[in-house]
């Protein structure tokens, strides 16, 4: 059975959040998850101008396409997250750390780099989360 297990290993610097060094994919496939927006079923964009909304509304998407696939957020192996304004990093770590133990119950979590850019693909968009996941 596939599974992804997270490491920090001896020697390394201390995580600067919350995130693990690395994640290890034992069997199955590897799924590259494109970049999820803030865009509801029909489309349109959630949460105009609003972090917090955008943000949720980004993880609900990616829980969807990992359901659609048959897995959940604990075969995620590896996010990447693109912010847009570099204001909204304390607001992505507050949310993310009420956010996450819902996800991973271990309370241990994937890889994430975090990375800031000048715009997403529309202008509305503040948050763009990415993922690599294991599939059975």
């Amino acid at each position: 059975m596939a599974e992804v297990r997270y490491e920090n290993p001896k020697g390394t610097a201390p995580a600067q959040g919350l995130y693990s060094h690395a994640g290890v994919a034992n069997g199955g496939r590897i799924a590259f998850i494109a970049g999820q927006l803030s865009v509801d079923a029909g489309g349109a964009v959630v949460g105009k101008h609003d972090f917090a909304a955008q943000f949720g509304q980004v993880f609900k998407n990616l829980g969807d396409v990992l359901a659609g696939m048959g897995v959940g957020f604990d075969r995620v192996a590896k996010f990447t997250t693109y912010l847009v304004h570099s204001q909204d990093i304390d607001a992505f770590m507050v949310l993310r750390k009420e956010l996450f133990p819902s996800l991973f119950k271990d309370g241990v979590y994937p890889p994430n780099t975090l990375l800031m850019i000048d715009r997403l693909v529309k202008e509305d968009f503040l948050i763009e989360v990415e993922a690599v996941a294991v599939l059975d």
